[in-house]
């Protein structure tokens, strides 16, 4: 979503890189490349003009003109007040003392919020918690189905009495909710409303009673990121009649500019809490605007690329796979490497998690190609060999390639690839363990790819080879006669360097016959 954003900026700091003292000219055409990037973001005009005043009174300052590195410095100050505008810090929700916590979501139709309220709920249930999903959207034909549906895939209990489609009292229902979630002991309740298509009395009001009826411990307001300037103006109208505590971001994987995401928390004084970024029911998170704000920079997200991993890799899988790794990758097999793309296939999309590391901005275009296919294309391969073939891979001979080629829908060629990378991996993991480094990379201290230089000298050939020239071959045989005749130690006499014996000096040195006939 902030690709585009995140390119101008790169672009703008570029420009910076490389000058040892920025002049307020130089502060000026920076700040006004920002407020043009912002802009074409659609971030909300107050947000922009709030922000560029902060930057530049910071880059005008001492904070810049004393740094070593002003260039860094001015990525340092827009980093900063990107996470400000982003709502600081990261906001946690708060549970109720006693009874169930009670989560209210808000906001307009089609922002997301019944398949958001599935997600929510997944989440919740990972943090060891017991949520209940309720249904209080009467008004949207098969909303109430719709949930249900929801909430059975997200693995949650659901609460829907009234059939919906224009019948019931949301209100009720909400307030029914309450001891049906005591009895059954859930320490969550969920409550999705009604949305409209517009704001209007009618959606407020039916909010406002609701809000009443079970005094929610968090209002979670539901926004799409891809709406873009609309949801300030849908956001302010919501807090003035909702009064909610806190915002969730939907549809964060779209391609829309992300003004709304940049602008909303701002606007309205609640923090970002949630942010959802895909189809599938984990596909959700807490919002950090820390991390959002280094992913716009182009600084990546490793912190939630280790979480994700330690959510996915269990740690004795982990420490096992470690240790194939020390003894040089000998006993990694085929059957190991299926598991670990596996792993990874658990943590989410790949271009995704390669987006959470540092610099891949440069190669986005490449990271979007990436097809996750081409991960299950790798695993029915490997599924298509048999035990013995993936514990070792070099029996793989040209009629089981084709086997397996067969067996698994693909070309013989793509087999053969695979086999070799495998190879190839294995071959690195053995120079990583024995302190070669990575082969292929000589010049980079502990990564080298050429031999180990040590006081051993090379082992010498076993046996002398043959000349290709029939008379020098000629030639070497009578000579390896005359020696065998002479008998052991009566051949060539130990001399100094050129062969001259000790004793005598550079005119006493005689060629060979050979060089003699020569000359």
């Amino acid at each position: 979503m902030f690709d585009t954003l995140s390119d101008r900026l790169a672009a703008t700091f570029k420009n910076l890189r490389g000058k040892g003292r920025l002049s307020e000219a130089d502060i000026d055409a920076t700040a006004r490349e920002i407020r043009i990037a912002l802009l074409e973001a659609d971030v909300a005009l107050p947000v922009v003009r709030a922000f560029i005043k902060q930057v530049k009174e910071r880059a005008l300052g001492s904070e810049v003109s004393g740094a070593l590195n002003p260039a860094q410095q001015i990525i340092k100050i827009v980093n900063e007040e990107l996470i400000s505008i982003l709502g600081g810090e990261t906001r946690r929700l708060r549970y109720a003392k006693t009874g169930p916590t009670v989560i209210m979501l808000a906001g307009l139709q089609g922002a997301g919020k019944t398949t958001l309220a599935g997600k929510l709920g997944h989440w919740l249930k990972s943090q060891k918690h017991t949520p209940l999903l309720v249904a209080c959207d009467l008004q949207r034909p098969n909303a109430v189905t719709q949930l249900g549906v929801v909430a059975e895939r997200a693995g949650v209990a659901f609460y829907g009495p009234q059939p919906g489609n224009g019948v019931g009292d949301p209100v009720q229902v909400a307030r029914d909710s309450i001891e049906y979630a005591k009895q059954k002991q859930y320490d969550v309740v969920i409550v999705d409303t009604a949305g409209r298509l517009g704001i209007d009395a009618e959606l407020m009001q039916q909010a406002a009673d609701i809000r009443a009826a079970v005094d929610p411990d968090e209002v979670l307001f539901v926004v799409d990121a891809m709406v873009g300037q609309d949801a300030v103006t849908t956001a302010q109208a919501f807090l003035e009649g909702v009064d909610f505590t806190g915002v969730v971001l939907s549809k964060l994987d779209g391609d829309a500019r992300g003004g709304a995401a940049l602008s909303v928390a701002h606007v309205t004084g609640r923090q970002i809490m949630f942010a959802s970024n895909g189809e599938k029911v984990d596909d959700f998170d807490a919002f950090h605007p820390d991390r959002m704000a280094s992913r716009i920079l182009g600084m990546g997200d490793v912190l939630s690329l280790i979480e994700k991993a330690e959510q996915t890799f269990s740690q004795a899988e982990a420490e096992k796979m470690a240790a194939k790794l020390q003894g040089g990758g000998k006993d990694f097999t085929l059957d190991d490497f299926l598991s670990q793309l596996e792993q990874v296939q658990k943590m989410g999309s790949i271009s995704k998690l390669l987006g959470m590391l540092p610099g891949m901005g440069q190669i986005r275009e490449q990271i979007n190609n990436l097809d996750d296919k081409d991960v299950n294309r790798v695993g029915a391969i490997i599924k298509s060999m048999t035990p013995a073939e993936r514990t070792d891979p070099k029996i793989i001979n040209g009629s089981r390639r084709l086997r397996i080629a067969k067996g698994s829908g693909v070309q013989v060629g793509e087999v053969s690839g695979l086999v070799e990378r495998f190879f190839e991996a294995r071959k690195m993991m053995s120079a990583m363990a024995s302190g070669k480094g990575i082969p292929g990379m000589p010049g980079i201290p502990g990564m080298g790819g050429g031999a180990k230089r040590s006081g051993k000298k090379a082992p010498v050939a076993k046996g002398k080879r043959k000349s290709g020239n029939p008379l020098k071959r000629a030639q070497e045989e009578a000579a390896a006669a005359e020696r065998r005749a002479l008998g052991p130690g009566q051949g060539a006499q130990p001399g100094g360097a050129f062969g001259v014996q000790p004793g005598k000096g550079p005119a006493d040195f005689e060629l060979p016959k050979e060089f003699k006939d020569l000359l």
